[in-house]
């Protein structure tokens, strides 16, 4: 008998072939019944099936969804960074893709699914897409930031969210594109507000900030009214607050802004039975966004802020480049003159002091000049302020009395056969409460050998006039030691004659002011004399002599004034006629001279 016997199957096989059909059921089952929405995609990215979860997820019946694009079903072409990487998932050149996206279902609501897209297991063609609803999440996220980016008192934004709000606005691609390129700020503070939480309480104060929150949002919805976007209002901190203007075009916007939120605080604020008035302080900003820093916008408007407030509050004003560029050589000068002194960057030069009747120099005042690397060569007013104020001015002063008296004492050395020249230092009222001025006078006259009737110490005449306890303790005993004192600027401040006579001063220094007023003797020359300033000079200069003092006329530019100066018995001049202020060898060379020649 010919032909094949088929025998019987393996009982293996059996087994195989049950537990593959039992694993596909099994898997069909959870697939199907499975909370997660998923669908198995093919190689080309088509729908091969999809579980009901899925469809309902996407609003339609999931038999719906065979064939259908999967990336176009939940967007995954949205961008292209997803895109690609979708694609070598498909490829098989990549093992996972996962990413956010906002699902839009037919009837107009949305969900927010978290997509993973990873290869079938066993090396089956496709993958598995499944999408978990984070929706939730989002929301709670949502509301966890909001909570983080405003305010918890006015419910505006807060200092985080404006600054991120402000750093978009720097971007280029948000202004290059499209707008005006340009950005404008308001930064406001409440003028008094610590009396308000101080007298009547932080329930008060926050209720205060809340109302005026309110005020400034409505005037931000007024102004952008007819504009593209609303100006952003932001609570920084305090009760101080932003309106941030993006695209703004120019600084008659941020102007008017700024004008409509003052008004908009006038009105009085009814709280909780309390009636209050205040205003605010405003500094507003306006620029291009090019170049511009959120840092830079922001110190801008700080500075500016300060302006206002320093300008009597109650007002808006505008940021100035020329004001701020003061300001800014103000603090490099300040946050250098400590080191500068010790660097040697100081110097003394000298200016005569000449007798009205014989021409003859008979003292130099010294006056310190700053040979600043940056900003070059630099005159007492623009940085004598700032040494007192951060008491600088105690060195300074010691430096310049010790270099002044060394410098006399070297001129009276080289020229024996002449009468001696006294030197004039001006003291500032810091250097008699900051220091032992009297000891730093008596250490350098032994140090550089100098009589004491040589030098002349100059003070301001708000700072000898109701001086009392040590300051006068120390004129006194400076002068009881020999040396003069002289009070400069004299006419301008208290002018308390009657205390005059109490004071151990030897001489006087009329101010300027008063000696212009002698410049020409006619009226050709287009200024007409003034006879009351002949009349006060030269009651002033009487009532000196009587006191035994002797009378320095300040800024003598005119032979005129000169002549009428001498007339009414001024004893010495100062001024450009005779000499600017010199360097130490031009000094020497006059010495020599009999007569001092007057010079332009």
């Amino acid at each position: 008998m010919s032909g094949t016997s088929e025998g019987p199957t393996p009982a293996a096989d059996l087994d195989r072939s049950a537990v593959t059909d039992s694993d596909h059921i099994t898997y069909d089952r959870v697939f199907g019944a499975a909370p997660l929405a998923m669908a198995v995609v093919d190689r080309e990215g088509f729908v091969l099936r999809a579980n009901p979860a899925f469809g309902e997820l996407l609003g339609t019946d999931c038999d719906t969804l065979s064939g259908r694009s999967a990336a176009d079903l939940v967007d995954l072409t949205a961008d292209a960074r997803s895109w690609h990487a979708y694609r070598e998932v498909l490829c098989g050149r990549q093992a996972r893709l996962r990413c956010t996206r906002r699902l839009k279902h037919p009837g107009g609501t949305s969900v927010w699914v978290q997509l993973t897209v990873v290869p079938l297991a066993d090396g089956e063609a496709g993958v598995l897409l499944s999408a978990a609803d984070i929706s939730a999440r989002r929301e709670l996220q949502a509301r966890l930031r909001h909570l983080q980016m405003h305010d918890p008192v006015t419910r505006l934004p807060n200092r985080t969210l404006f600054f991120e709000r402000l750093s978009a606005a720097l971007e280029a691609e948000s202004y290059e594109q499209s707008g005006t390129g340009r950005i404008g700020l308001c930064y406001l503070d409440l003028d008094g507000f610590k009396a308000v939480n101080d007298t009547l309480g932080h329930r008060v104060g926050d209720r205060l900030l809340a109302a005026v929150a309110e005020r400034l949002t409505r005037v931000a919805d007024e102004a952008g009214f007819a504009r593209a976007a609303t100006p952003l209002v932001a609570r920084l901190g305090g009760d101080e607050f932003a309106l941030l203007v993006e695209d703004s075009t120019g600084t008659e916007q941020l102007a008017d802004l700024a004008e409509s939120a003052l008004e908009a605080l006038q009105e009085p604020f009814d709280l909780a039975g309390q009636r209050l008035s205040l205003t605010a302080s405003i500094g507003v900003v306006e620029r291009h966004a090019a170049g511009t820093t959120a840092t830079g916008l922001m110190q801008a408007a700080d500075t500016t802020l300060y302006w206002a407030k320093a300008d009597g509050k109650g007002r808006w004003t505008l940021f100035d480049p020329e004001r701020n560029a003061h300001r800014m050589t103000r603090q490099a000068l300040s946050s250098t003159l400590r080191p500068a002194i010790e660097r040697g960057e100081f110097a003394l030069e000298y200016q005569p002091l000449v007798g009205m009747e014989d021409g003859r120099l008979s003292g130099v005042e010294a006056l310190v000049r700053w040979h600043h690397p940056q900003f070059g060569t630099l005159t007492p007013n623009r940085f004598i302020g700032l040494a007192e104020e951060d008491g600088s001015i105690v060195q300074l002063g010691r430096w310049a009395l010790v270099t002044a008296c060394r410098q006399a004492r070297r001129w009276q050395l080289a020229h024996p056969g002449e009468p001696p020249i006294f030197v004039s230092v001006n003291v500032a009222v810091r250097q008699v409460w900051d220091s032992d001025l009297v000891a730093d006078v008596a250490q350098t006259l032994a140090d550089t050998g100098l009589a004491p009737h040589l030098l002349q110490l100059e003070l301001t005449e708000s700072a000898v006039m109701g001086s009392a306890g040590r300051p006068l303790q120390a004129l006194q005993a400076l002068s009881d030691m020999g040396v003069r004192i002289a009070i400069d600027d004299f006419g301008t401040g208290y002018s308390n004659l009657a205390y005059l006579s109490r004071l151990p001063v030897s001489a006087l220094k009329l101010d300027g002011s008063f000696v212009r007023g002698f410049q020409y003797e006619e009226a050709s020359k287009g200024v007409a004399p003034n006879p009351a300033d002949e009349v006060i000079v030269e009651a002033m200069i009487q009532l000196a002599h009587r006191l035994g003092l002797t009378v320095t006329a300040e800024c003598v530019e005119t032979s005129a004034q000169a002549t009428r100066l001498r007339r009414i018995g001024c004893d010495t001049g100062q001024g450009w006629l005779y000499s600017r202020p010199v360097p130490p060898d031009r000094i020497s060379e006059l010495l020599g001279a009999r007569a001092y020649t007057a010079t332009t």
